[in-house]
């Protein structure tokens, strides 16, 4: 059995929980010495507001009510919608090495399964739905998020409702729900549940915490070490707070357009290589090879950069693979890479808008069948 390093925390700081998942993820990437993977259970303290990396801060929360409240304000590093964070919601992160082997939305799935073999040792029967959410009862009960770094670090991010205050929740987030006057509540309950309200018992995030702990481990069969942050995570951490989730600008930073990802394979001779593309718009962003391999092979890595912020087009992703391959023909033969990064750019001829009109959050999803830019209305 493959031993985890499992680290648990309650009552953290908005900037200092989300700073701590990124150093932890970048902790795994290229040139960087961790191993085992990482599980991270804790709770945040109550409360602190939560948005999306994609998302206007000033749209998604009420920022007069959460400083008459003193709920702390922050941007996740993850996608998804906006979400209240505080005692009574677990916070899950996993962070470890991206594989070659699995597509990002697998990976989602993969590891979502150790929390619902935790909800399942209360006796509660929750399954993956959509595209980054569990349900029970086609009632949502946990939020999931993926973020890749640039260096191939891997953090997988999650809530867990335990609890949640609904009416405060409506107070601080500034979602279509909020507008439904004495039906607010209920519109809310009618979409999302809690381990509370499932097992008729009061939960909170550090109560539930043991039994997620034992679903991941019983899931992906690993033994779970209780560990300690290392120095440079804490380094980083604080690093991080400082120049990032610490700043204004961070939390009021808005992207028109997200980057658009999507990934490929290709079978070398040394072994099968995935691909992670990241475009802005049609120019490369990032381009990141992970594989059956220890260490990426410098002509490879040689690919990325010379990629970086170039043109998503045919002839110039041949002349730049060319090049880096033309000492190394033992590697691969240029247009096999080749065809999986314009495999990968295909899939992203046309991605969706950053913030199309929409009436969704976290608590109040739109409706995955509406098309891009669809008003969803309750």
């Amino acid at each position: 059995m493959s031993r985890w390093r499992m680290l648990t925390d309650d009552a953290v700081g908005a900037a200092e929980g989300l700073a701590f998942d990124e150093a932890m993820a970048i902790g795994y990437g290229r040139g960087h010495a961790a191993v085992e993977p990482t599980l991270r259970l804790y709770t945040y303290r109550s409360h602190c507001a939560l948005v999306g990396r994609y998302q206007h801060l000033d749209a998604e929360v009420d920022l007069g009510a959460c400083e008459r409240t003193g709920t702390e304000v922050n941007r996740r590093p993850t996608g998804g919608g906006a979400i209240v964070m505080g005692a009574g919601q677990l916070g899950v992160a996993v962070a470890t090495r991206a594989p070659a082997r699995q597509r990002p939305r697998d990976l989602l799935e993969r590891y979502s399964q150790g929390i619902v073999a935790g909800l399942d040792r209360v006796g509660i029967s929750a399954r993956f739905r959509g595209k980054n959410d569990l349900e029970v009862g086609g009632r949502k009960i946990a939020g999931l998020g993926l973020y890749l770094d640039g260096n191939g670090g891997l953090l997988f991010h999650a809530s867990v409702l335990a609890d949640l205050d609904v009416a405060f929740m409506l107070e601080v987030l500034d979602i279509p729900a909020a507008k439904l006057g004495a039906r607010a509540v209920s519109a809310v309950e009618e979409r999302v549940t809690t381990v509370t309200r499932q097992t008729a018992r009061p939960w909170d995030g550090r109560s539930l915490a043991p039994h997620i702990a034992a679903g991941f481990a019983a899931t992906l069969g690993v033994v779970l070490e209780a560990g300690s942050p290392t120095r440079d995570e804490l380094e980083l951490t604080r690093r991080l707070v400082a120049e990032r989730y610490g700043t204004v600008a961070w939390r009021q930073e808005y992207s028109p357009r997200p980057d658009a990802t999507a990934t490929a394979t290709a079978r070398l001779d040394g072994g099968l290589v995935r691909l992670y593309l990241a475009l802005t718009g049609d120019t490369i962003k990032s381009l990141l090879f992970t594989g059956d391999f220890n260490a990426v092979p410098p002509p490879l890595v040689a690919i990325e950069e010379a990629l970086r912020w170039k043109r998503m087009d045919r002839a110039v992703v041949e002349r730049a693979v060319s090049a880096c391959l033309a000492e190394h023909p033992d590697i691969a033969r240029p247009e096999v890479i080749v065809e999986a990064i314009l495999q990968a750019g295909a899939r992203l001829a046309d991605p969706p808008v950053a913030a199309p009109p929409r009436d969704g959050s976290c608590y109040f999803p739109d409706d995955d069948r509406a098309p891009i830019g669809t008003e969803v209305r309750p």
